[in-house]
């Protein structure tokens, strides 16, 4: 695997990760809700994702969301109902900004660790991802060498591009939150919660491709 095709792979996981996704929806919701050093959290889960999703496409699992309808179906309707229910949950936000930490129901601070637990699981349940990973890698990955290192290779690249992009639009949200008053607040969690229902319906309506 030569320089070039690190570079043109850092390039093209740069513009697919920058396009406005789930997982970037919620770093900038993150960022906006809690500064950016708590929003780390959600990042290090997205990022955990990266590494489950290339490695269980390199195990086979990719292909075998793209064989079957069932199994494709299961992991669709997980992502689509969980996004759905974050989506939802934004929505109903009165919009209560803490740069430190939110309230939750029982009055107790949001976690850092459900907060990477949330990150996690958008990302690890979008079967978008499996298939993404299992047509976009082995364009990349030379069939002649050693596998395994050019796998861990990509996953450490893609994973700190993620990683560094989630960062900018944490920083985003959390910029945006200092001049935001309570009634724009609400408004950026019904916008982020609308964009998040928005992607559970493309995602309830995606269709493998069939041969």
């Amino acid at each position: 695997m030569t320089d070039m095709t690190i570079l043109a792979f850092a390039l093209v996981a740069f513009i697919g990760i920058a396009t406005p996704g789930p997982t970037v929806l919620l770093a900038l919701t993150n960022g906006s809700r809690y500064g950016v050093k708590r929003a780390i959290a959600g990042m290090l889960g997205a990022v955990l994702s990266d590494f489950v999703l290339i490695g269980a496409v390199a195990l086979g699992l990719g292909a075998l969301l793209a064989a079957s309808e069932f199994w494709f179906t299961v992991v669709k309707w997980l992502g689509a109902a969980y996004l759905a229910f974050l989506g939802i949950m934004l929505l109903r936000s009165k919009g209560t900004i803490q740069v430190a930490t939110e309230a939750s129901g029982s009055g107790h601070p949001v976690s850092a660790v459900a907060i990477f637990v949330k990150s996690f699981l958008v990302a690890v349940t979008n079967p978008k991802g499996y298939l993404f990973f299992t047509a976009f890698l082995p364009q990349f990955i030379d069939a002649a060498a050693p596998q395994a290192q050019q796998y861990a290779t990509l996953t450490f690249v893609f994973a700190s591009v993620d990683l560094a992009v989630m960062f900018g639009y944490a920083l985003l949200g959390a910029q945006a939150a200092a001049f935001l008053k309570h009634s724009g607040a609400v408004w950026l969690d019904r916008l982020c919660g609308g964009a998040l229902l928005a992607l559970a319906g493309s995602l309830a309506l995606y269709r493998r491709a069939t041969a």
